[in-house]
């Protein structure tokens, strides 16, 4: 301190403090306004910087403020010194923080519009703000005096006791990054592993991928082996898919009759039942000569794997109604048994034998 401090230092060093606070205050409300603007626009990323400057602009011109205030005062070069490095490295941290909060919404709303759901792969966004992070409690201990050379040099040798400590953790770690990066699965896509897990990938982290299945609960599987494994994506190349029902009729059957009456059922599923593909042409395809009944395969279109239940489900209902409208039979299998006696001459009271034959109802008789 060169000289005493005096009640003029003092006004002049609450003035800037309420300064500082008064700004801040403006800010905050100028941030308020533009913020509800931002929500006007279909890009995401203005929401995320205005929200994430309206915490660090008050506390900036609060900083601000107090090393005016403190320029104000009559300190010592050492004093003045300290509290101007504690402001800024406090400032850096503020700023620092906020450019985390920044970078990883970003990074997570070009996530969400790449997927187009509301999903995220969250170890982008976990791996962003950790580097931004790291570099910034760096620079902010330069800014204090402590030189960050010897601690980046003990990183870097305990780093390599961890990466041999965390091997599956990093193996994990990688192993998202590949399958991001490869495109082969995204949050939102419907897979299959070959082990039988299946359901919709909610997010991919930096350790596992959390799936979702159908009956709502949640799967976790380590990225590495969602890497390894075999696995069958029901979202790519394009998320509409065929899904394929088998149906049978009698060999007394119309099949011309059959195969019209078919795709009118299928036409009106299409067209009503959501989930379903308005434009598909549905398709009949008889395949086989069976026991009992003619069997074919009927062709519809779904718009997503979860769809498919509800509209198998539909379609059943409905061409069975028809079926038995038009008189077509759907016959179940059968079994005719005959019975015949023994040819052994020297057998006094031939046993019959049962002989069984697969067929049905409207099938020609046994041949005995």
């Amino acid at each position: 301190m060169t000289r005493d401090l005096v009640l003029h230092d003092w006004v002049v060093a609450a003035i800037a403090l309420a300064t500082g606070a008064l700004a801040g205050l403006l800010l905050r409300a100028v941030l308020k306004w533009l913020a509800k603007h931002a929500e006007r626009t279909k890009w995401t990323g203005d929401d995320i910087i205005v929200d994430a400057l309206r915490t660090l602009a008050p506390w900036a011109a609060l900083i601000a403020g107090a090393a005016v205030a403190a320029t104000a005062l009559p300190l010592t070069a050492r004093v003045g010194g300290i509290i101007s490095q504690s402001l800024t490295a406090l400032l850096i941290l503020f700023a620092t923080f906020t450019a985390a909060r920044v970078v990883a919404g970003l990074v997570q709303s070009v996530a969400q519009s790449r997927t187009g759901v509301a999903a995220s792969a969250s170890i982008f966004v976990n791996i962003t703000r950790i580097v931004v992070l790291t570099m910034g409690v760096l620079v902010a201990l330069e800014t204090v005096g402590v030189s960050i050379a010897p601690l980046v040099t003990a990183l870097g040798v305990g780093g390599l006791a961890v990466a041999l400590a965390l091997q599956d953790t990093l193996a994990n770690l990688f192993a998202g990054v590949h399958i991001l990066a490869s495109k082969t699965v995204q949050p939102g896509d419907y897979i299959r592993l070959s082990s039988g897990e299946e359901g919709y990938v909610v997010d991919i982290n930096w350790r596992n991928s959390v799936v979702r299945n159908l009956s709502n609960n949640l799967v976790i599987i380590p990225n590495g082996r969602l890497a390894r494994t075999n696995m069958t994506n029901f979202t790519q190349p394009e998320q509409k898919l065929s899904l394929l029902v088998q149906a049978g009729v009698g060999y007394d059957s119309d099949l011309e009759h059959v195969e019209r009456v078919t795709l009118e059922v299928v036409d009106s599923v299409m067209a009503d039942i959501t989930g379903a593909l308005p434009d598909h042409e549905g398709k009949v395809r008889f395949h086989t000569f069976a026991d009992s009944r003619i069997e074919f395969t009927v062709i519809l279109g779904v718009g997503e794997f979860s769809d498919q239940y509800r509209i198998k489900h539909e379609f059943i209902k409905r061409l069975h109604q028809r079926y038995r409208e038009e008189g077509i039979s759907i016959p179940a299998p059968t079994r005719t048994v005959s019975l015949r006696p023994a040819e052994d001459p020297g057998t006094r009271h031939a046993p019959a034998v049962p002989h069984q034959r697969e067929g049905s109802s409207g099938s020609l008789p046994a041949h005995r």
